[in-house]
């Protein structure tokens, strides 16, 4: 039945949700599912198994995993503060780094911001950024401590640069990739090997190629382009009893990466995470752990069983690929693989009550370059602008969770919820796809 899923379904899920070609590994029950489907661009070359798809976010977890090594070896701390390693955070004026740990950064609870522009980054030095990040005030806790925040993983990149005394491509190279046996490409510009071209899939279908934009200084946050079967091999790392590479790297060390950390709740991306790795649930009770990962015009997404050791990666290269990963986990659930679904897009969330937006969550929200502003209608509704753009209209649930239908589009589109001071029982934050911003 899985079989039957990944051969016929998945090109047919593909060609539904417009994605011109990915890859799918799988892990189970000590067989190992491979399938490639499409083409690398619209009209190019096909899809191979060893073709390497920008996986966005999915760098974090490689990051995370190369940190903990050093942890497990002494050469980094998860727990003292990052200004007593990195001199470049002890500025004048300085208000992060003298409390913030490690073990904060990888578990997205720093109170970063969620990132900057790019177009500020293209000359940037280390020395700048960690000065600019050392002048950045920490969102306060309001609930939850959790976070997203890519500028978090490029402060990571640089403490692991600090301690191995070598550059992070290196580092990773060296000590994660090479004992696995995974050559990896980068979007920008280490080890020389092409990658796929990402895509963004027009409302008439049609596939438009995209290049991507990240600046060499955020390549820790998410410069890897790999395959579905190079994730696999990674995400076997990550489950019980994993030998990892004797002699070469422990996966007893990257243990914390899977286990819950309190207070971190990634509302609308996750149910948990840990030290790296995100967590949800499955509908038995039981966890599965794994990252998700975007980039410009591709989605990629990896998924662990810890206690029964599947592992299951999917690639694909454009920004249709998650709605693509949700049905087909949706599909792998009816025959009997549970992934451990979750809905981005809140579209599992209709049966809670609904009630109008609460009149203390209009206003302006802020964290570091986002900007969110909620208006308010006569009859209760509710729009968000990103920036000064009206986006979405919210429909707000009684636990102060809401879900957001595109404006432009008339599609679901991301999952939020506002967050209320515990000793005022105001609204003072918003969170949208875990980012959270501070009304000012």
């Amino acid at each position: 039945m899985i079989q039957e899923v990944l051969s016929e379904r998945l090109p047919r899920l593909a060609r539904e949700h417009g994605v011109p070609g990915g890859q799918f590994a799988l892990r189970h029950e000590g067989a190992t599912y491979s399938v490639v489907f499409g083409e690398e661009t619209t009209g190019g070359e096909p899809v191979r198994e060893d073709s390497k798809f920008p996986a966005g976010s999915l760098t974090k977890a490689f990051t995370a995993a190369l940190a903990m090594v050093l942890v497990d070896e002494g050469d980094l701390d998860l727990d003292r503060p990052l200004a007593e390693e990195l001199p470049e955070l002890q500025v004048a004026g300085a208000v992060f780094g003298t409390e913030q740990t490690l073990r904060q950064l990888l578990s997205h609870s720093s109170g970063l911001p969620p990132g900057r522009d790019s177009e500020d980054l293209v000359d940037a030095t280390r020395r700048g950024y960690l000065a600019d990040c050392a002048r950045m005030r920490p969102i306060p806790v309001c609930g939850s401590a959790f976070s997203y925040s890519n500028v978090g993983y490029c402060v990571t990149g640089f403490l692991i640069e600090h301690a191995a005394r070598m550059g992070w491509w290196e580092a990773l190279r060296s000590i994660v990739l090479d004992p696995l046996d995974i050559e990896a490409a980068s979007i920008t510009g280490e080890g020389g090997l092409p990658h796929v071209t990402g895509h963004a899939v027009r409302t008439s279908g049609a596939a438009i190629p995209v290049r991507q934009t990240l600046p060499r200084i955020e390549a820790s946050a998410g410069a890897l382009a790999l395959s579905a079967t190079d994730l696999v091999a990674f995400g076997l790392l990550h489950t019980d009893g994993s030998p990892g590479v004797p002699g070469l790297l422990d996966a007893g060390a990257l243990a914390p990466m899977r286990e819950p950390v309190p207070g971190a709740e990634p509302f609308g991306l996750a149910d948990g995470w840990g030290l790296g790795l995100s967590r949800y649930r499955a509908k038995d009770g039981t966890w599965r752990v794994g990252h998700d990962g975007t980039a410009d015009g591709t989605s990629c997404h990896l998924r662990i069983d810890p206690a029964t050791g599947t592992t299951a990666a999917l690639t694909t290269n454009a920004n249709t690929g998650m709605p693509l990963w949700e049905s087909l986990v949706a599909e792998l659930a009816a025959s009997g693989l549970d992934l451990a679904g979750y809905s981005y897009s809140g579209a599992d969330r209709a049966h809670r009550p609904r009630i109008p937006a609460p009149p203390d969550c209009a206003g302006h929200y802020e964290n570091g370059d986002i900007s969110y502003t909620i208006d308010l209608g006569a009859e209760g509704d509710a729009v968000l602008r990103v920036g000064k753009e009206p986006f979405a209209r919210l429909t707000v649930h009684d636990d102060l969770s809401f879900t957001m239908r595109e404006l432009a589009s008339g599609q679901l589109a991301y999952l939020g919820r506002f967050l209320r001071a515990p000793d005022t029982g105001l609204t003072e934050q918003i969170q949208v796809t875990g980012r959270r911003a501070q009304r000012v």
